[in-house]
C-alpha cells in the first residue's frame, strides 16, 4: 500500500508519518483491497477554530472499495487518531461482508461425513 501526505498551509509533526504508515499498514490484516491512500491535512488559521484548526482526510484509491474518512482536533495526530479510527470501522464492515460464513456446527458436519 502506498501512502501519500499532503500538507496544506500545516506544519506536520516530526514523527507523523511515522505514525501513519504504522496504523495504515496495521489495516493490511483485514485483506481488503487498496493501492494508495491520500492523508492530506489541512490548517485553519483562524485562531476562533482552535479547538478544530487541523483536519485531517483520509481516502483510499485501488480496484478495492473507495473509503472516505475525516476528522479535525486541535492538532494533525489528534485529528489523524480520529479519522483512522472512523477509517478502521468501515474497512472492518467491508471485510465482515466479503467473509464466508459458514453455517454448518460441528456436530451436522459429523454426522454427514
Amino acid at each position: 500500500m502506498k501512502i501519500h501526505i499532503h500538507a496544506r498551509n500545516a506544519d506536520l509533526a516530526e514523527d507523523f508519518r511515522a505514525i501513519v504508515e504504522e496504523k495504515l499498514n496495521s489495516m493490511e490484516r483485514f485483506s481488503v483491497t487498496i493501492d494508495r491512500v491520500e492523508v492530506e491535512i489541512l490548517h485553519e488559521a483562524n485562531p476562533r477554530q482552535g479547538k478544530n484548526s487541523h483536519r485531517v482526510i483520509l481516502t483510499s484509491h485501488g480496484s478495492g472499495p473507495l473509503i472516505k474518512s475525516e476528522a479535525a482536533s486541535f492538532n494533525d495526530v489528534a485529528a489523524f487518531d480520529s479519522a483512522i479510527k472512523s477509517f478502521m470501522l468501515q474497512i472492518r464492515k467491508i471485510h465482515e461482508r466479503t467473509k464466508a460464513h459458514n453455517r454448518d456446527t460441528l456436530r451436522t458436519r459429523k454426522s454427514a461425513g
